[in-house]
């Protein structure tokens, strides 16, 4: 079958939208209580999450939405589920080895070093991690569970779909950072970062709102994280 330029054309768009689309992050001027109640959250939903390393439909579905002001970055999601994993954990368990959960990555210079992985299970139970290095070149796994974000909140909700999480990350907290390069945000100022989900039903799966090309170290693609930008 003889494929049509045109066709050609917009298969190779939509490649270049996947990766290279800048994610917008609106700026509020709204008060957000994390609750994890999302019936007055204001900003459009992003999604749905695929299979992180095909791009394939999940069988459930996982929206993110993301907002800003001059102090925190605010990180809402919403979780079909219809057979949550889980339990209440002590902050910092390791609950991406059993729970459901969903997770965000932030690297606010984008070097792929000293960035940010938060994850919340739906009891509401949160780590913080810092990876100061993961690629050989740069000295390969190097991470520190004992780094905390002061002032990071989170909290989910189960509901009759599933889970609501809502995350509020302090900018104040990522300034010392060691070499993290953390630049206060404003109109234009631009992240690179992921957001996640790990789904453990009948068949587990690993999820993205930007799924990767490379299989080599799971969500820890950061060459391949998408480029958040914050918006008035």
């Amino acid at each position: 079958m003889k494929i049509s330029p045109i066709v050609v054309f917009l298969s190779f768009m939509c490649s270049i939208t996947n990766y290279s689309q800048n994610i917008a992050i609106h700026k509020t001027n709204d008060e957000i209580k994390i609750d994890g109640d999302l019936t007055d959250w204001k900003t459009p939903f992003l999604g749905p999450f695929v299979i992180h390393n095909s791009g394939e439909n999940a069988t459930q579905s996982t929206f993110v939405s993301l907002v800003w002001n001059d102090e925190n970055l605010y990180v809402a999601y919403r979780s079909a589920d219809s057979k949550i994993i889980g339990k209440p954990q002590k902050k910092d368990a390791p609950i991406f080895n059993t729970d459901d959960l969903v997770e965000f990555f932030i690297d606010p210079d984008g070097d792929s070093q000293n960035y940010i992985e938060i994850g919340v299970n739906a009891f509401s139970s949160n780590y913080d991690l810092l990876l100061k290095c993961i690629s050989p070149n740069c000295g390969g796994w190097n991470t520190a569970m004992s780094f905390d974000i002061a002032g990071l909140e989170s909290v989910s909700k189960i509901t009759p779909e599933g889970y609501n999480t809502e995350i509020k990350i302090p900018f104040s907290s990522l300034k010392n950072i060691k070499n993290g390069n953390f630049t206060q945000p404003k109109s234009g100022t631009k992240w690179r970062g992921n957001a996640f989900r790990i789904d453990y039903g009948d068949a587990t799966e690993y999820l993205a709102l930007q799924y990767y090309k490379s299989l080599k170290y799971g969500f820890h693609q950061p060459e391949e994280f998408a480029v958040f930008e914050f918006v008035e």
